[in-house]
């Protein structure tokens, strides 16, 4: 006679929200109910009404997730992308909740917490592998810094008053260089992130590539490029330019001497995000943007 290993999910939540917090509540309740167990960090557990019988951990690093099969992101873009520092980090999957804006990340809106709970129950998801980007940072000649990202590597200029004068760089080739607010470069999951409000192109995300996109550049030629998913990104901070700064994903930041050179290339580890639905992500785009599409006859059956 064999025995069913017990199953336990991580909740992230953004406990400065109300409706986080009550929608954490109704999640945990839940689980517990269809006899899932249900972990929380310590610190977001000081602020949800909880049960004693939720596991509580002080470790706030990635580590903390060790031994669950799912991570529930409940919360905006911002508590998404805290989730997906856990996931890629642990392989394990994230579903996020959207309590925010848009919320391309997430799977669920807060009107679907019951049949998020249902799903998870009877493992009724699926799994997909999100590309990111690996970032360096090269100054005199070293590696300072090292980062990733899911959405996108933004460097950008620190002085209001000064653009930032770059390279950009393709598969070790010059491609232009002009004065601008920053440069974007980012995965076909950012492309409706930071990318998409500096003018860049949607793109669906089962498309292998990779975007750099000039926020307001001065300069003629000074258009978003979509490049193969194999080459490296280079954006070069002039030596006599004000220093900038690169922010990974708007969370994580450092500050880019002049003279400095912000390396880009696909991830070796991707994010792995749980699916419920089959819509197509055209379906997606369109509910998101609350995008025109009456009159719309499509193909005669």
């Amino acid at each position: 006679m064999t025995t069913e290993t017990a199953r336990t999910v991580f909740l992230l939540a953004h406990t400065g929200r109300p409706a986080a917090i009550r929608s954490a509540e109704l999640v945990v309740q839940g689980l517990l109910r269809n006899g899932l167990g249900v972990r929380v960090s310590a610190a977001e557990a000081a602020d949800l009404p909880l049960p004693d019988v939720v596991e509580t951990v002080t470790d706030t690093s990635p580590s903390a997730v060790d031994g669950c099969e799912l991570l529930i992101v409940l919360g905006g873009d911002g508590t998404l992308l805290r989730g997906a520092e856990f996931s890629r980090a642990s392989g394990v999957p994230m579903l996020g909740v959207n309590l925010g804006r848009v919320g391309f990340l997430a799977e669920a809106e807060r009107d679907d917490l019951d049949k998020v709970v249902s799903r998870v129950v009877t493992r009724d998801y699926e799994v997909e592998e999100r590309m990111t980007i690996d970032v360096l940072v090269h100054s005199n000649g070293d590696v300072v810094h090292r980062d990733w990202a899911l959405n996108e590597a933004a460097v950008q200029k620190v002085s209001p008053e000064r653009m930032l004068e770059v390279v950009l760089e393709i598969d070790g080739r010059p491609v232009t260089g002009f004065g601008c607010d920053g440069i974007v470069c980012a995965t076909p999951t950012g492309s409706t992130a930071y990318a998409f409000s500096a003018g860049g192109p949607v793109v669906w995300p089962e498309v292998e590539a990779l975007l750099m996109v000039p926020i307001s550049a001065h300069a003629l030629f000074a258009k978003p490029l979509v490049t193969s998913p194999t080459s490296v990104l280079a954006v070069e901070v002039q030596p006599h330019t004000p220093h900038g700064v690169l922010w990974c994903d708007g969370r994580r930041t450092v500050e880019l001497p002049a003279g400095a050179r912000v390396e880009v290339r696909r991830g070796a580890v991707p994010v792995r995000l749980a699916r419920l639905h089959q819509a197509s992500f055209t379906d997606r785009l369109v509910a998101k943007f609350a995008l025109p599409v009456s009159g719309w006859r499509g193909l005669p059956h």
